[in-house]
C-alpha cells in the first residue's frame, strides 16, 4: 500500500488507497475519486464527441461502470485516471455502435431555429462544440485505433505507459499508432491548406498494429 501524500501537513490519500477502500465497498472513498477526476473525464469525453450534453451523459456512465468494475482496475503509478480513460473509450465505442444507424439521418435534418437570444454561456458552449466538431472531422480521417491513441496521448496527456493501460495494448503499439496518426494529420492539413481534397484513409490501416 502506497504512503499517503502530505500537503501542508494534511494527509491526502492516494488514488490507490482510496480505490482499495472503494473495492471494499466504501462509497465515500469512491466519491472522493469522482470529485478528483470527473472534470478530466468530462473534458476527455467532450473532445471525443464535440457535444457537452453527450459528454455529461457519457461521464455519468463511465463512473457507474467504474464502480461496477472497481475490482478490475489497473494502476500506472498512483493515478486511476488512465484506467478511467480506458473505461470512457469503451463506453464511447459502445455508444457509437448503437447510434451509428441513426447518425446519417439526423445529419440530414435542418438545424432547429433559434428561439430568442442566446446567453453568453450557451453561446460559448455552442462555439466550443462547433470548433470541436471541425477538429473531429479531421481526426475522423484516422483509423479508430490511431484516433484513440492520439486522443489518449495528445489530448488527454497520458504517457505511453498510461495510454497502453487505457487502451489495453503494448507500449510499442501506442508509439507506432501515435506516429502514424500524427503523420496522417500532417498530410491532411497540407492537403487542406493547398485546396486539394484530403485523401480518404484506406481500410488497410485498420489491420496495422
Amino acid at each position: 500500500m502506497a504512503a499517503a501524500d502530505t500537503t501542508h501537513g494534511v494527509d491526502t490519500p492516494t488514488d490507490v488507497q482510496l480505490w482499495q477502500k472503494a473495492v471494499d465497498g466504501e462509497t465515500a472513498a469512491f466519491g472522493v475519486l469522482f470529485e478528483r477526476h470527473v472534470r478530466a473525464v468530462y473534458n476527455a469525453c467532450f473532445r471525443r464527441t464535440g457535444d457537452w450534453s453527450v459528454a455529461e451523459d457519457v461521464t455519468a456512465v463511465v463512473f457507474l461502470e467504474a464502480w461496477r468494475r472497481r475490482a478490475d482496475v489497473r494502476f500506472v503509478g498512483e493515478s486511476v485516471l488512465p484506467w478511467l480513460y480506458g473505461v470512457a473509450a469503451n463506453v464511447l465505442r459502445n455508444r457509437w455502435r448503437s447510434t451509428r444507424r441513426h447518425r446519417a439521418a439526423l445529419l440530414r435534418l435542418p438545424p432547429p431555429e433559434a428561439e430568442g437570444p442566446i446567453d453568453d454561456d450557451v453561446a460559448g458552449r455552442l462555439d466550443d462544440e462547433r470548433r470541436m466538431r471541425d477538429v473531429l472531422a479531421l481526426v475522423a480521417l484516422l483509423s479508430r485505433r490511431d484516433r484513440e491513441v492520439l486522443e489518449a496521448c495528445a489530448w488527454s496527456g497520458l504517457s505511453y505507459e498510461e495510454a497502453a493501460v487505457a487502451l489495453c495494448v503494448p507500449v510499442g503499439t501506442v508509439r507506432s499508432r501515435l506516429a502514424r496518426a500524427r503523420k496522417r494529420l500532417r498530410e491532411a492539413e497540407q492537403h487542406a491548406a493547398s485546396g486539394h481534397p484530403v485523401p480518404e484513409r484506406t481500410t488497410v490501416e485498420e489491420t496495422k498494429p
